[in-house]
């Protein structure tokens, strides 16, 4: 059984547990692109040149200036008091160090009680992760890593031009782990190169190396890029509506029962999308899949009985 008591845990209720009261993601976003995009390698197949941050705030205002309109917004609208500063479009660590630690520095403002920084798992490095325990011990904010993985298929990986494979997300794993950081995994279970042994695969790895949180996409395809192009040319098919259900159900059944979920299905920009959520609403297929786990008895991690030993338990 999970923590909660519900289908999944929900990462809404580890912020309550943590911090006393809802907790609110404030957006940030600074100007930094991605190795990936960089010496004519091209980025990602789906990854256009907003990246991530469609709903963002101008790069160009500062840190405090961004951080000032999404706590009178959000704070306004939900009556919150506590934030999480989220650098969240592109690839936060990918930046010469002082800018990097600047920026993490200018987040540290009165009611943010975490700084949440996006990156990818080859943009690790210890000089980084020094500055973050920095903050952390100084400021007595929390700090949480998120990872790009999309998939643990190293063809996959390959097709989507990810340039990393999955050897690089183990490294992350294993050197955050050791500053005490908590860590986020973004995964995409409906790639088109991906079947459902990948999506248990993933599902078995994100938890043996003990991610705190996962964050679960459906496929998005923007138009002027790379797999917008491939889709247009018939060059593949997404997989139906049910399809991505049955995947999110199924990893979330293989997930560590120890993991929070922050969300199973994403959003999209409205602009320039030529395919998005079946064309339906991101938070219908949500309830639909918690609606079925709950028809069927099934619940987060209780397909979770391959640790420990699994092929000698029998003998205990």
């Amino acid at each position: 059984m999970n923590i909660c008591g519900d289908v999944y845990n929900r990462y809404s209720q580890y912020l309550k547990n943590r911090y006393g009261e809802k907790v609110y993601k404030l957006p940030l976003n600074i100007p930094v692109s991605c190795p990936n995009r960089v010496d004519g390698k091209g980025g990602c197949t789906y990854c256009d040149d907003k990246g991530a941050g469609f709903e963002n705030l101008s790069g160009t205002l500062l840190i405090r200036e961004q951080l000032k309109a999404n706590m009178e917004y959000i704070g306004g609208r939900y009556k919150a008091n506590k934030f999480i500063a989220y650098f969240q479009n592109f690839t936060n660590t990918f930046l010469p160090l002082p800018e990097f630690e600047s920026y993490m520095k200018q987040a540290a403002e009165e009611n943010i009680v975490e700084i949440a920084v996006s990156t990818r798992p080859d943009c690790i490095r210890k000089e980084y992760l020094d500055v973050l325990k920095a903050i952390e011990e100084e400021k007595g904010i929390d700090i949480t890593v998120e990872l790009g993985l999309q998939s643990t298929n190293c063809h996959t990986l390959e097709k989507i031009n990810r340039g990393h494979s999955l050897a690089e997300y183990i490294e992350a794993m294993i050197l955050i782990r050791q500053y005490g950081f908590k860590t986020c995994t973004h995964l995409i279970v409906n790639l088109p190169w991906d079947d459902m042994d990948d999506v248990i695969e993933a599902s078995k790895v994100v938890s043996v190396l003990k991610t705190d949180f996962i964050k679960l996409h459906a496929l998005y395809i923007v138009d002027g890029t790379e797999m917008a192009l491939q889709y247009k040319n018939n060059e593949f098919t997404v997989c139906t509506v049910n399809e991505y259900k049955k995947r999110v159900i199924t990893f979330l059944r293989y997930l560590s029962p120890e993991v929070y979920v922050q969300r199973i299905i994403g959003r999209a920009p409205k602009e320039n999308t030529l395919f998005a959520n079946w064309n339906e609403s991101w938070w219908k297929i949500r309830d639909e899949i918690e609606a079925e786990m709950a028809e069927n008895g099934y619940v987060q991690g209780d397909l979770y009985n391959y640790i420990g030993g699994s092929a000698v338990k029998r003998f205990f």
